[in-house]
């Protein structure tokens, strides 16, 4: 029923050191809520903006619920380290998005576009965003954006055993997110700039890096660790045959 505290870990790390990516994203719709909520008292603002964030990070953790489950099938087949290898591969590709070296995480993007298509005009009649339940819908639409970090984060969650262990991994991404998408929101300019620049999304890359090399040994000890075990396996049964 836990999931493994290094890879909730690992997806908050995710979620924060790329949330430059995210304000480039969603900073422009927080930043819209905030200016749709309008006159509206500074409590009543917070409130909106945690609705929609509670939203957002509700529909990351039903994705990967369906993530883990989905893995959990894979795994049975025998898939564990190439679904390690994968989300690795993907963290990669995140690192060089960051850096503007390989932009081809964008594909992916444009893959999920046709969903999108079908959520975008119910995401345009909750807005303007007047209360907090329609913040919380719109959260839970925006979840589903086309964006190659969330695809990053999923193919992580797939790496888990089992559904609770997916949603907790997109739980921890989300709440990585949130500082950023918090501080977009309260207009906080020398910071936002601060996140943007270069030498941020060349540190989030370097730790994205190390957080794909740790997953890629992960799949691969596990791997020669399963041959090893078989192989001694063997060698006992072939002792025992001896013996007798």
């Amino acid at each position: 029923m836990t999931t493994d505290f290094a890879s909730f870990a690992v997806a908050l790390g995710l979620g924060f050191f790329s949330s430059t990516h995210c304000l480039a994203m969603c900073g422009g719709i927080m930043g819209a809520l905030t200016m749709a909520v309008g006159e509206a008292g500074r409590a009543k603002k917070i409130r909106i903006l945690i609705a929609y964030n509670m939203g957002r990070i509700t529909s990351y953790c039903v994705m990967g619920a369906l993530a883990g489950l989905f893995a959990k099938q894979l795994m049975a087949l025998g898939a564990g380290p190439v679904l390690r290898l994968l989300a690795a591969a993907l963290l990669v590709a995140m690192a060089l998005y960051l850096t503007d070296v390989w932009r081809g995480l964008t594909r992916l993007e444009t893959a999920g576009q046709w969903l999108w298509r079908g959520l975008q005009p119910l995401g345009k009649r909750l807005l303007p965003v007047r209360n907090e339940g329609a913040a919380l819908a719109l959260g839970g639409l925006w979840g589903w954006l086309p964006c190659g970090l969330v695809y990053t984060a999923l193919s992580y969650a797939m790496t888990q055993p089992g559904a609770f262990a997916g949603a907790s991994v997109m739980l921890g991404f989300g709440l990585g997110t949130l500082p950023a998408v918090l501080l977009a929101a309260s207009i906080a300019e020398p910071v936002v700039r601060v996140v943007r620049s270069r030498g941020a999304r060349a540190a989030a890359a370097l730790v994205l890096v190390l957080f794909a090399a740790w997953t890629a040994y992960g799949a691969l000890a596990g791997h020669s660790g399963h041959h090893g075990e078989s192989a001694n396996q063997a060698q006992d049964a072939t002792n025992h045959h001896h013996h007798h």
